[in-house]
C-alpha cells in the first residue's frame, strides 16, 4: 500500500516538473524565496497533520479488527450480548460440538479470550489479553510467526506474543519466563502484525493453557476476631499458586469440558453454502447466540470504537487544526504577495485585463503552493508511518486517502486566495500613475 502512495507522489512530482512554466504566478511565487519557504513549511505542517491524523484514525479502525480480518472463518458465532470483539459474554465449550452438527458447517473451532496480569521476573506487572486457540486448527490466524513455531504452544504454559509488545513485557525474546496471572509462562514464539492499538498486550496460547490461565483463581478470605473491649481486628488471607514453582511442579493443563467458557466459535462453511441461510440455522439451533460473517463482525467492532468513543472526534479535531493553520499561513503569504505587486496588477487592469484573469493568477499561485507543499509533506508522513509500524502503531495511508489529502490541500490554498482576491478586486488602475 505504501509503495503505491510513493509511486503516486513521484508521478505527481514528475508531472509538475514538466508542466511548470514561467508564468506571472510562478515569478511572484519564487521572487521572495524566504517567504516562499515559510509558506511551504506551513502547508507541509498542515498536510502532515491531516495525513497523520486521518492515517492514525484509519489505522486504529483497522487494528481493532486484525484478528477477525486475518481469520479463515466464514462465520463467527458469539453470544447475543456481544458488544465488540473483546467485550462479549461467554459461550460453552459444549456448543462447539453442537455447531459441528449443523447442516452446512464443514469445520468449527473454539476461541478463548480472557484477561490476566503479566508479571516479569524484574519489573512491574502489566495487563494482558489471553487468546486461546487450537494450534493444529486452520480457522484462526495468529499473524505472521517470525520466531519459533505455533505447534510449540501445545506445550504446558507455552505462550506467544507480538513483536511490537516485547519491550513493554520486559521480554528478551524466545525463552523469556514470567508469571501470567498466578501461573508460569514461557515465550516460545513471536508473531507480527496482530496487535491492536487499543488492546492490552495479546498473549497467544493453546485452548488448554488459556483456560487454565483464566480460571486459575486467587482465593481470598477475611478472618476477624474480637480483641479487647469489643474491638474487631480483621486479617486478609490470600491463597494463590506459588509463582516460584517450576513448570514441571505444576499440574498439566486439562482438556476443556463441555461447561468451560469460550468466547467464540469459528465456522468454515461447506463450499457453495449460502452464508446468510447458514447463519439463520446456527442461531435457531444454538440458542442465545448471534452469527456474523467475518465482514459483519469487523464492521460491528469498528463501529463501536469509532462511534461509541471520542477517538474519532479527537483525531478529527487535530486534522481541522492543521487545515486552519494552513489557511492562515497561505492567506497571509498570498495577501502579502499581492500587496507587494499591487502596481503590477494595476498595470494589467489598466491594459484591459479582466478581473477573472487577475483572479486566475492568484489561484494558480495558490495551487502551486498547495502541490509543492503537499509532496514533501506526504513523503514525511510515509517515512513516519514506516518508522512507527515497528512499534505496533498503524498509520494507514492508502492511495485514496493520499488523493483525498491532496484535494483538501488544494481547496485549503485556493480558499485562502479569497483574501488576496478581495484586494485585487478593489484595485484602481490609476494607481499606476501615482508616485
Amino acid at each position: 500500500m505504501a509503495e503505491k502512495v510513493v509511486l503516486f507522489v513521484l508521478h505527481l512530482s514528475l508531472f509538475l516538473y514538466k508542466k511548470l512554466t514561467k508564468t506571472i504566478a510562478r515569478k511572484n511565487l519564487l521572487e521572495d524565496i524566504p517567504r516562499f519557504i515559510v509558506a511551504q513549511a506551513g502547508i507541509l505542517f498542515a498536510v502532515s497533520l491531516v495525513t497523520i491524523q486521518t492515517g492514525i484514525l484509519n489505522g486504529f479502525a483497522r487494528s481493532t479488527t486484525l484478528l477477525i480480518d486475518k481469520s479463515n472463518a466464514d462465520i463467527w458465532i458469539a453470544s447475543d450480548e456481544m458488544v465488540n470483539f473483546e467485550l462479549t459474554d461467554p459461550l460453552l465449550y459444549g456448543q462447539l460440538s453442537q455447531a459441528k452438527t449443523i447442516q452446512g458447517v464443514q469445520q468449527a473451532e473454539a476461541l478463548i479470550l480472557g484477561g490476566v496480569r503479566w508479571r516479569p521476573q524484574n519489573g512491574e506487572m502489566s495487563p494482558l489479553m489471553v487468546i486461546g486457540f487450537n494450534p493444529d486448527g486452520q480457522l484462526f490466524n495468529p499473524g505472521n510467526v517470525i520466531e519459533g513455531n505455533v505447534k510449540d504452544l501445545k506445550e504446558p504454559f507455552a505462550v506467544m506474543a507480538d513483536q511490537s509488545r516485547l519491550s513493554s513485557m520486559l521480554s528478551e525474546g524466545i525463552g523469556t519466563t514470567a508469571i501470567a496471572g498466578s501461573l508460569p509462562a514461557k515465550l516460545v514464539a513471536v508473531t507480527k502484525g496482530t496487535q491492536s492499538i487499543v488492546s492490552s498486550t495479546l498473549l497467544f496460547t493453546s485452548l488448554e493453557n488459556a483456560n487454565t490461565y483464566i480460571s486459575a483463581g486467587i482465593n481470598a478470605e477475611v478472618n476477624c476476631k474480637v480483641v479487647g473491649a469489643g474491638n474487631l481486628q480483621c486479617t486478609k488471607v490470600v491463597d494463590k499458586k506459588d509463582p516460584t514453582k517450576k513448570l514441571e511442579e505444576i499440574p498439566t493443563p486439562k482438556k476443556l469440558e463441555i461447561a468451560d467458557p469460550i468466547a467464540y466459535i469459528l465456522v468454515k462453511a461447506k463450499p457453495g453454502e449460502d452464508l446468510q441461510a447458514l447463519k439463520q440455522r446456527i442461531e435457531e439451533e444454538i440458542k442465545g447466540t448471534n452469527a456474523y460473517t467475518k465482514e459483519e463482525l469487523s464492521e460491528k467492532t469498528r463501529f463501536f470504537w469509532l462511534a461509541r468513543t471520542n477517538i474519532g472526534l479527537v483525531l478529527g479535531m487535530g486534522a481541522v487544526v492543521g487545515v486552519i493553520v494552513g489557511i492562515v499561513v497561505v492567506a497571509q503569504i498570498l495577501y502579502s504577495s499581492v500587496s507587494d505587486h499591487i502596481k503590477e496588477f494595476g498595470t494589467l487592469k489598466a491594459m484591459g485585463a479582466s478581473d477573472k484573469e487577475l483572479y486566475a493568477v492568484i489561484v494558480e499561485q495558490a495551487i502551486w503552493m498547495a502541490v509543492l507543499g503537499y509532496i514533501p509533506g506526504m513523503l514525511v508522513c510515509l517515512g513516519l508511518s514506516g518508522w512507527v509500524a515497528s512499534k505496533g502503531i498503524i498509520i494507514l495511508i492508502t492511495p485514496w486517502s493520499a488523493l483525498g489529502v491532496l484535494g483538501v490541500t488544494v481547496i485549503m490554498c485556493v480558499g485562502s486566495a479569497f483574501f488576496a482576491i478581495q484586494k485585487v478586486t478593489r484595485i484602481d488602475p490609476a494607481i499606476v500613475f501615482k508616485a
